[in-house]
């Protein structure tokens, strides 16, 4: 790949991560799609048919729920980047569960009782 044509890409991808962003939280009226909704990164085919969009879902009451319900919503959400986002071909949105914050929250807790640990050691 061509380092102008991953520029573009990166140019798109980001785009589409504000816009998709927006129409989440904002526009997207679906009941069903609860919690706060985080677009963490978007990954756009070199031929523009497909983008993979990592979401972080926090305070959802069903996680996978949600996810589910957001896929469904993909038609309405690419309708919406349609009009807002000029591209020859919109892509095809498939939404994957991001873990990485919670992962990372994860670690941050078991370095915390290590620190507390260690501090009980040294007293």
């Amino acid at each position: 790949m061509q380092k102008g044509n991953n520029n573009k890409l990166n140019r798109i991808d980001e785009e589409l991560k504000k816009e998709l962003s927006h129409i989440i939280s904002y526009e997207l009226k679906n009941p069903k799609v609860t919690g706060l909704i985080s677009v963490t990164d978007v990954k756009t085919t070199p031929d523009l048919k497909y983008a993979k969009v990592f979401v972080s879902i926090l305070n959802a009451k069903n996680t996978k729920a949600t996810l589910a319900n957001l896929k469904k919503s993909a038609g309405f959400i690419r309708t919406q980047i349609a009009k807002k986002v000029n591209l020859r071909v919109t892509p095809e949105f498939v939404f994957v569960l991001d873990e990485t914050m919670e992962y990372g929250a994860k670690i941050d807790s078991i370095l915390n009782d290590i620190m507390k640990d260690i501090k009980k050691e040294e007293e």
